[in-house]
This record gives structure tokens, C-alpha cells and sequence, in this order.
């Protein structure tokens, strides 16, 4: 350990948990892996010992008083964020929380409260800020290379379904998978939202009715800036993980992602072909990195954050009205109206 590396501990140690876990392992300057946490405590030594961390524990609260740790990285279920981040803030831990921040807005405004209160560094998950592409997109908007960008279209396109235990609790598919969507639309477009209309169908799976989910969907946005745009999700998609955004202004437009896994093609007598994408950690994978790093050096005070819990809030008050919207058939909800975790159709 280096004299200034930030001592972290990683809370949640599942599929995305132990992703971060590694990284900040093996990836991320600045910073040593400390502690792992898992409420399996056997999960929580099984990955302390692949990783080669030297501690590991399946009490929270072990962390968040321990004085030898300087920042939390939480990975743990949505239901329990506020919670966690509250506790966090008030021990004095500088925090990384993945999207989305809390479960509900209320929750979300207690826990800004207190993030203002304490000054702690509150960094949250929406990695697609970090992703080269977007980033890079982001930054030729700026300079002007397209006019004024007038026009938005994402998708998120997931290869299959998550199972009925994840549906259940997931919030829907405009909690889920739409929000990094319209957290990029912010981001890209340069303006709020204003309004927005959710629409979705189930295609393939049939189970999702059970829990008011569909398979597939899309938002109509409107901007504060005249613009407008369009989100689709999709968890139907056969052919692989594709994520990808037009961004279309007054002088061009800026097309970001690809469905490569890699530069290479093969060419035969049957025809030409690659490897497309296979799965979100492959996607990101440098993003995942990149906003960790950014996370150290907000921590060390060199940065401020990229995505805040005021962004985090706004893109999860927008998931909540398209969610809305769905349920009302599609009824415009303007952000405007949208107060606590209650919004309210024209």
C-alpha cells in the first residue's frame, strides 16, 4: 500500500459487487482493497480469499466503524441503500453507491440531507458517463461540432431475461434498464427533462405480467430545451448486448456504440461475420474502471464527481413518472409535477 492510497471496503458482494471487488483489487490506482462484506459470510471469505484481501466480514456495521477504512463501495440491494449511505456518511466513510441511490425520492432528499450535512464524497454507479465513447461524444457536443443537439435516441438492449426472483424486485424496466438511458440523455442533450411518456409490451416473457413488468418498452421525452428524443429497453434481445445512442443536432449528429466484441471480422465463402458484445461487464468494462479511479481521486480531493446524488435523484424521478406513464397508457407526465415519489398526469 502506497502512503496516500484510499483504504476501501466493498459492501455486496454478487454479481456486480465482486466485479467492483476485483477492480479495485487489481485495476485501480490510488486505491487498496481492505474488506469485503457479504451477508454470506461464507461468500464474503470465499471472495477475501480469491482476491487475497485481508479481512473479510458479513456485519456492515464492522465497516462502518472501522477507522482504517476511508470509503465504502456499496453493491448491496436497492432496499437497502439509504440505510447503508446514511450510515456511511455519518462514520466519517467517503461513498460509491450503484444506481439507483435509494429505493424511493423521499428516501433519496433524507439521504442528500444528510450527504450535505457530513461532506462526504457521494458518487453514484451510472457508469456510462465514464465510458470512453459518451464521454467523447459528450465532449464534441460541447465544442460545437454538431450545432445544437435537438434530437436524442437510446436503447438498451439486454440478451435475455433476468429471472422471476430479479423481476420481482427490480423496480420495473424503466427503473432497471431505462434510467441509464435517460441519465445519458441529460448528459448529452445538455438539458433537463420535461416530460416524458412511457409505453411497453410483453413479447416473449409471459411471467413478467405477474409482477406489472413487460419486456420491452420505450419513453417519449421532451427536453427543457425544445428538444425531444426516444429510450427503447429490451430484455428480448437475441443476437446480444447492444447499447447504443444517436445523439442528431442542428449542423450533424454523433452515433455512439457498436455491437463489436473486437476488431476482428471473418470472411469466407458463407459470407462475413464477428463477435458481437456478449454481457454488460464486457460492454463497460473500462468504464467500470474509469469511475472508480474518478471516485479516488473525488476522494482525495483532486476531482469532483461526475454523476452526483442529485443526479441520481433526477434520473430516478424521471424512471418514476415513465413508470407512471406506462400504467395510465401512455399519459404525458411533466417533470414539473413530479413531487416526492407521486407524480401526476394531464
Amino acid at each position: 500500500m502506497a502512503q496516500n492510497d484510499i483504504r476501501v471496503a466493498v459492501l455486496g458482494l454478487g454479481r456486480l459487487g465482486l466485479f467492483h471487488a476485483s477492480n479495485m483489487m487489481n485495476k485501480v490506482k490510488g486505491a487498496e482493497l481492505t474488506v469485503v462484506c457479504d451477508p454470506l459470510a461464507e461468500h464474503a471469505e470465499m471472495v477475501a480469499e480469491q482476491l487475497g484481501v485481508g479481512r473479510w466480514t458479513s456485519d456492515p456495521e464492522e465497516v462502518f466503524a472501522d477507522e482504517n477504512v476511508d470509503a465504502v463501495v456499496i453493491v448491496t440491494p436497492t432496499s437497502t441503500h439509504a440505510d447503508m449511505i446514511i450510515k456511511a456518511a455519518r462514520s466519517g466513510k467517503q461513498i460509491f453507491v450503484e444506481k439507483p441511490l435509494t429505493s424511493t425520492v423521499e428516501e433519496a432528499d433524507e439521504v442528500i440531507k444528510v450527504i450535505e450535512e457530513t461532506g462526504v464524497v457521494c458518487q453514484v454507479g451510472f457508469m456510462r458517463r465514464y465510458d470512453p465513447g459518451f464521454h467523447d461524444a459528450r465532449e464534441r457536443i460541447d465544442a460545437g461540432e454538431i450545432g445544437k443537439p435537438i434530437y436524442f435516441k437510446g436503447f438498451s438492449r439486454d440478451s435475455g431475461s433476468p429471472p422471476a426472483s430479479f423481476i420481482k424486485n427490480s423496480g420495473g424496466i424503466f427503473l432497471d434498464c431505462s434510467i441509464h438511458d435517460y441519465d445519458m440523455a441529460r448528459y448529452l442533450m445538455g438539458s433537463e427533462i420535461s416530460s416524458v411518456s412511457g409505453h411497453g409490451r410483453i413479447l416473449i416473457n409471459s411471467f413478467m405480467e405477474e409482477y406489472g413488468d413487460v419486456d420491452q418498452a420505450i419513453t417519449y421525452l421532451e427536453f427543457e430545451n425544445g428538444g425531444a428524443g426516444d429510450v427503447e429497453a429490451s430484455r428480448t434481445s437475441p443476437y446480444g448486448h447492444d447499447i447504443r445512442a444517436e445523439i442528431i443536432g442542428t449542423e450533424g449528429a454523433i452515433f455512439v456504440g457498436s455491437l463489436r466484441n473486437s476488431d476482428v471480422t471473418v470472411q469466407s465463402s458463407t459470407g462475413s461475420n464477428h463477435e458481437i458484445v456478449p454481457n454488460f461487464q464486457t460492454r463497460f468494462r473500462e468504464a467500470y474502471v474509469l469511475e472508480l479511479e474518478q471516485f479516488i481521486k473525488c476522494v482525495k480531493g483532486d476531482e469532483e464527481p461526475r454523476v452526483t446524488s442529485l443526479d441520481s435523484k433526477i434520473n430516478m424521478q424521471v424512471a418514476l413518472a415513465a413508470t407512471e406513464s406506462f400504467k395510465n397508457n401512455g399519459e404525458r407526465i411533466y417533470m414539473k409535477d413530479v413531487h416526492q415519489d407521486k407524480v401526476y398526469t394531464d
